[in-house]
């Protein structure tokens, strides 16, 4: 056992005084040390109830004989930082998460891990650490919210963003908004849509480091319990069999991954957690793979914000087991790999049944026969960049529209309430990239006030940053090269014309290349907005987006 390292021996009689002042017995001492990384606290929805999570894989582990100690991790709610500057510290986070676990590890030893996250950067930020580090890991997260309800209608948090854009509209007064508000968010778990913590966590289940159900059990059902229990013991049996991440997180596992991922219409933010986690283990995922998976992977699922179905929809037609059998009869996935349950994929989904073909089309009847993200290219993004296509307008698929430029979410916000953009705009919004945000923010608030004003099916936006799993509309992330670096589009003029085609995946700058050399000639880095701490080391050190927003060795 690794954590013999800590513990046996004459050499480690202190070692084990130090156990044993903490309540240890000779018992737990001896038997193999599991670490459960708690990312608990009181500020995030989908955090907020992690103790039960954690004692329940407790219970579990010692089931089979183990002693789990937990410690923690931090967790930022996506929501909570939206739109202010705290946004620039959400993506930087799943960096400390990743290198915050490895040091626990690493320092103290632990035989196994399980990991506990919910919620946006966490998830990636564990796998990260998960693959790093290299011991017999598994997950179970804190599960998603049930969605809201009002008058028989469903809400859910992005409801409650595009309501603020109608109160500006004028077609709805601040006491309805008060009852969205009150009511769009019932209780604890990672916000209901398929916005980027439930992608997550689904995709977790897909690259299989986490049991059947850990993507869409609801946060608040017995069953979720069950489902840690089940958790710490199969910790046990992984650490028994000697299967480690590496096994898992294979090529192909990822390639899986992206599957299922283009079927269910995930964030675009997974494409960013995914090629980072990938890159942990030394396999490169770039966005041409990406593009091709998507052209062949029907989209099944249709959840909010594309659609009017939540994650506890998915629960119910069959989870994301169902989602990979229906993919099966099209032969799109590897059924022969390793997973956290010992078994392989094809076992692991032999007896998934979809429940409810509204929730899960099934495969000849697909919501469309490409995937649920688009991949762009062009003379504005010559690297790529990525729309959350399910979630586009028919009309809005095919876009020609006159340039509104603006260098921060801040000035795109105010321009948007104030009802400058108009219908046929697109909307630029740069230096928010990785490095020129830096951290690209995600910006609900623009986009969700545009869908509120009922702009959405007229207006697209173009940004190096990035945007909420919860956006819906034509609304283009991950522009690279970013403004920061130099790229096309800190070139963009106020009234240039931008040709959008997301079905062929294109997005061109209708401007010559010689009038954009000349453009370059008088374009200067800005200064960074923040240039002191963590954010501004972040800056120096990160990435493209198109390689996942690494930081760069």
């Amino acid at each position: 056992m690794r954590s013999n390292d800590v513990k046996f021996g004459l050499q480690r009689a202190p070692h084990r005084s130090l156990f044993k002042s903490m309540g240890y017995t000779d018992r737990e001492i001896d038997a193999p040390l599991i670490g459960i990384v708690n990312s608990q606290n009181q500020i995030v929805p989908g955090h907020i109830h992690l103790d039960t999570i954690v004692d329940a894989v407790k219970a579990g582990i010692r089931i089979k004989g183990g002693t789990p100690i937990a410690f923690s991790t931090i967790a930022v709610c996506d929501g909570i930082a939206m739109g202010h500057s705290g946004m620039h510290y959400s993506l930087a986070s799943r960096e400390v998460i990743a290198d915050s676990i490895e040091i626990m590890a690493m320092a103290h030893k632990f035989d196994a891990l399980v990991m506990v996250p919910s919620c946006d950067k966490v998830v990636p930020g564990m796998l990260m650490a998960a693959a790093r580090i290299n011991i017999p890991t598994i997950f179970i997260s804190g599960g998603p919210m049930l969605a809201g309800s009002l008058d028989q209608s469903t809400l859910d948090l992005n409801s409650v963003f595009e309501a603020i854009g109608s109160v500006q509209a004028g077609t709805m007064n601040m006491e309805t908004l008060k009852v969205y508000e009150d009511n769009a968010c019932p209780g604890c778990g990672s916000c209901s849509g398929m916005f980027t913590a439930n992608s997550m966590n689904c995709l977790t289940e897909a690259l299989g480091m986490g049991l059947p159900g850990n993507g869409t059990i609801p946060a608040v059902y017995a069953k979720r319990i069950r489902l840690a229990k089940e958790t710490g013991q199969m910790i046990m049996d992984l650490l028994a069999q000697e299967i480690v991440p590496r096994d898992i997180l294979t090529k192909n596992a990822f390639i899986n991954a992206l599957t299922v991922d283009m079927a269910l219409g995930c964030s675009t933010n997974s494409v960013l957690h995914l090629a980072a986690i990938a890159h942990e283990v030394g396999i490169k995922l770039d966005l041409e793979l990406v593009e091709r998976i998507s052209e062949r992977t029907p989209n099944l699922c249709k959840l909010s914000p594309s659609g009017p179905h939540h994650v506890e929809d998915l629960y119910r037609a069959g989870g994301v087991h169902a989602v990979m059998n229906e993919l099966n009869k099209a032969n799109l996935l590897d059924l022969d790999l390793l997973t956290v349950t010992g078994k392989n994929v094809k076992e692991n989904t032999a007896n998934a049944a979809n429940l409810d073909s509204e929730v899960i089309r099934q495969i000849d009847n697909p919501y469309s026969y490409n995937g649920g993200i688009a991949v762009l290219r062009g003379n504005l993004a010559p690297e790529g960049c990525v729309v959350k296509r399910s979630a586009v307008a028919e009309e809005m698929l095919k876009h020609v529209g006159s340039a509104r430029v603006y260098n921060s979410e801040e000035e795109v916000s105010r321009a948007i309430l104030a009802g400058q953009i108009k219908k046929g705009d697109v909307v630029v919004i740069r230096y928010e990239g990785p490095k020129g945000g830096p951290g690209m923010r995600e910006m609900l608030a623009p986009t969700s006030a545009l869908a509120g004003m009922g702009l959405d099916k007229d207006v697209a936006l173009i940004t190096d940053g990035r945007f909420s799993g919860a956006t819906r509309g034509a609304s283009i992330g991950h522009v690279s090269p970013e403004a920061a670096a130099g790229g096309p589009i800190a070139l963009v003029e106020a009234g240039d014309i931008i040709e959008i085609d997301i079905n062929k995946g294109s997005i061109e700058l209708k401007v010559s290349e010689q009038e954009l050399k000349k453009r370059m000639e008088h374009w200067h880095a800005p200064k960074p907005k923040i240039d002191h701490g963590y954010m501004a080391r972040y800056a120096r050190m990160v990435s493209s987006a198109a390689q996942g927003a690494i930081l760069d060795d």
